[in-house]
């Protein structure tokens, strides 16, 4: 029997999830979740992670726990065919974590580029808190605890994989073959490998203002989109306009399909004439906009909806989180018995080793 295909997968618990975390990962995970070609998909929520910079403010952790549960259920993840669970709750992680700390130096953590990227978008500088330097370390028991052989994540997290993917070669070049070496998946459209902001910015953040959630109401989208940044230059109709950097188009390169423009804008038959009309002047700003807008409610309402509806019963969903966490628990435990096994450091269960202890002593060889 071959090996199993095991797909881990999650998000940071710091706010509702929005457009970028769809377009770069939620909506991939639905779809191989299924198409059936993984064996197993495990889905968490990084509770743990998001205390490493956000330690002096709990609550904001535990109130989004519930949002992000939402999210993932709205968008079409099914608990069924795939483990949905909270990291915090598995503590085998952080024994994991703890032993993988031996296998890698501080100068290779402050190599990771992007540890390096994060530190400076917090201005942590020398206040770096230890367990946010060493979530490399903490995100490569994550991925080896669950035998994971796909991570589905953005290029930017590239480094992490790699790290992690250090890690299970050093452990297994020391222990022996125990631990699984991870692949990345990056999103298939370029354009979702990091959807900027409304306002051009190059990234969604909360603190920016500039995000679009998945949960939005249909005239908080349609403000939101309607005041998007576009091309400075293309103040006129008449005047050519710029495609680099205009976010409109960004967004459309990133949701809009050819079935678009025949309900929407039957004007154009695809997206490279409504490009070329703008680059030659005379298409208005607002045309596009409302063209995005009319993509963006159709994919987004059916999403809104079925959150409205999760979310008419809350217990249910703690309910389902807490047997993922049961399941996710079990499989986690199996890892870290054969990585104790592999680092000799399963005593109780070694019975080899009382045998060999019995014999040494009968012996008086101690």
């Amino acid at each position: 029997m071959g090996k199993e295909k095991i797909i881990l997968t999650g998000d940071r618990p710091t706010g509702r999830l929005h457009i970028g975390h769809y377009v770069g990962s939620l909506k991939r995970r639905v779809e191989l979740q299924e198409a059936g070609g993984y064996n197993k998909m495990f889905v968490f929520i990084a509770d743990a992670q998001a205390l490493t910079d956000n330690i002096d403010n709990p609550e904001k952790v535990r109130q989004n726990v519930i949002e992000v549960a939402l999210d993932y259920l709205a968008c079409g993840l099914d608990p069924e065919k795939a483990t949905i669970f909270i990291q915090s709750q598995i503590p085998e992680l952080c024994e994991l974590t703890f032993y993988y700390m031996d296998l890698v130096t501080v100068s290779r953590l402050q190599r990771n580029p992007t540890v390096k990227t994060e530190i400076q978008m917090r201005n942590f500088e020398t206040s770096i808190p230890v367990g946010f330097f060493t979530y490399p370390i903490s995100q490569a028991a994550d991925i080896t605890a669950f035998r994971a052989t796909t991570v589905p994540v953005g290029e930017d997290q590239e480094p992490m994989l790699e790290q992690a993917r250090e890690i299970v070669r050093r452990f297994n070049y020391i222990y022996g073959e125990t631990l699984v070496e991870p692949e990345i998946l990056l999103p298939d459209n370029a354009a979702c490998l990091r959807l900027p902001g409304t306002d051009g910015k190059a990234k969604m953040s909360k603190s920016l203002g500039n995000c679009i959630y998945l949960s939005e109401e249909a005239d908080e989208i349609q403000k939101k989109i309607m005041s998007m940044y576009t091309d400075p230059g293309h103040i006129r109709v008449q005047d050519p306009g710029k495609i680099e950097g205009n976010t409109v188009f960004t967004y459309l390169d990133a949701f809009c399909r050819p079935e678009h423009f025949e309900r929407y804008l039957p004007d154009y038959p695809n997206l490279d004439e409504l490009k070329a009309h703008y680059q030659r002047g005379g298409l208005g700003d607002v045309k596009v906009k409302r063209f995005l807008n009319a993509i963006m409610q159709e994919i987004l309402e059916p999403i809104r909806n079925r959150r409205k509806e999760f979310s008419k019963d809350i217990p249910a969903v703690y309910e389902m989180l807490r047997k993922g966490c049961e399941v996710a628990r079990a499989t986690a435990a199996d890892t870290l018995a054969d990585v104790k096994k592999a680092m000799k450091i399963n005593y109780f269960d070694d019975t080899e080793l009382i045998a060999e202890q019995v014999k040494r002593f009968a012996e008086g060889k101690e």
